[in-house]
């Protein structure tokens, strides 16, 4: 029996339905997997080229050397001549989440706050400011 995806590959949609970029970018997960599927997005179908983002280098040469594998379970999938190739892409990176500023004047924070002694601290500020004074 074969996999519905395999009928959607042969089948000509009208135009506002499922394209065959969508049917094929679906079918990356049950093709490749779940665990290689959270490290590799299939990202679009250029022709018959199908537009991988890998999370780095090292997946991008692993599932390299896979590619005509997997073009073989896409093809399975998907019918013959949906997807006959595939380019990996190392994703840019991703940003960190940006971290709230500290409330100091100017975002610039004070030295004199890492003196746990309130009398030095006080002491410090004190001789600071009659130096830039």
């Amino acid at each position: 029996m074969k996999p519905a995806s395999a009928l959607f590959g042969k089948l000509t949609f009208p135009a506002d339905s499922v394209t065959v970029e969508e049917v094929a970018r679906a079918a990356w997960k049950g093709a490749v997997g779940k665990k290689i599927a959270a490290h590799a997005r299939a990202l679009k179908l250029v022709r018959t080229h199908l537009i991988v983002e890998v999370d780095d280098a090292g997946w991008k040469f692993q599932l390299f050397s896979m590619s005509k594998m997997i073009v073989t379970q896409l093809e399975k999938r998907l019918g013959v001549g949906v997807v006959s190739d595939i380019e990996f892409r190392v994703a840019a990176p991703k940003r960190e989440p940006q971290r709230a500023r500290s409330a100091e004047p100017n975002g610039v924070p004070d030295d004199a706050n890492g003196i746990e002694d309130p009398v030095l601290r006080r002491i410090y500020k004190a001789a600071r400011r009659r130096e830039t004074a």
